[in-house]
């Protein structure tokens, strides 16, 4: 609309546009998830293989993953989050409906932001028939587990290490670091592959040479379950530094 000026201009100001408040952060990996989507989510499907006292056993497991998006430092993300966990039917001996009732739990804690910790806690899980060996370590020796289901747990955690969401410790990964993982795989439709036995072991060797070059001694990369003295990569092993023999590698 035109509007008519019948008197002298003597100053003018350009209006500056209102700026937008900035997004309040929304943490992606802590967002709830209310229920499972519909329609189709990409999953991986592994076949674990242990052995336990009732001799080796071989099972099936199925994991979903979708993005989920959030607000980090004021800007729209997108990460990667396991939503849904599946254990099919009549494998083991146990009795199925604690079986579902677990992976049931555990899909609830992945939409609700803490199946991290609920994996760990399934970890610690100990029974009395013995110990149970499923999988190797960095190092290549044979891992032991307390139980099935810490042996199942641990094996879970290493498909979440595969698909970039934990460490290979099966600890989380920052969610500065899903973001980056999952824009990269946008860009290039590639997964994130993690790093190889070599490349871990050239990574603490460069660590330690530089803690020697620093003057700092070995690195300290833990406490030692027997001394409680501090533990330091040795040969690409954690060892105890305070002499009781302890290795992580046996």
């Amino acid at each position: 609309m035109a509007v008519e000026i019948n008197s002298k201009i003597v100053s003018y100001s350009v209006k500056k546009a209102v700026e937008a408040p900035p997004l309040p952060d929304e943490n992606p990996l802590t967002v709830r998830i209310p229920s499972r989507p519909e329609g189709t989510l990409e999953a991986v499907s592994e076949k674990i293989s242990y052995v336990g006292a009732e001799g080796r056993k071989k099972v099936y497991l199925l994991v979903s993953f979708m993005p989920v998006e959030g607000v980090l430092n004021g800007k729209r993300v997108v990460i990667e989050r396991p939503v849904e966990f599946f254990f099919p039917s009549g494998q083991l001996s146990s009795e199925h409906q604690w079986i579902t009732a677990t992976m049931r739990s555990l899909s609830l804690a992945a939409r609700g932001g803490y199946v991290t910790q609920a994996v760990a806690d399934l970890r610690k899980v100990a029974w009395d028939k013995g110990l149970v060996r499923c999988g190797m370590n960095r190092w290549g020796k044979p891992m032991f587990h307390d139980s099935e289901v810490a042996a199942i747990a641990w094996s879970i955690q290493q498909i979440l290490y595969r698909r970039g969401f934990l460490d290979i410790d099966g600890n989380q990964v920052p969610v500065e670091e899903l973001v980056t993982r999952y824009a990269k795989r946008q860009a290039s439709g590639h997964l994130w592959v993690p790093p190889t036995d070599e490349e871990i072991a050239q990574a603490e060797q460069r660590a330690e040479r530089s803690a020697h070059a620093k003057g700092e001694g070995p690195a300290v990369v833990g406490t030692c379950p027997e001394c409680n003295g501090e533990l330091i990569m040795m040969d690409g092993c954690p060892t105890c530094y305070s002499g009781c023999g302890w290795s992580k590698c046996g």
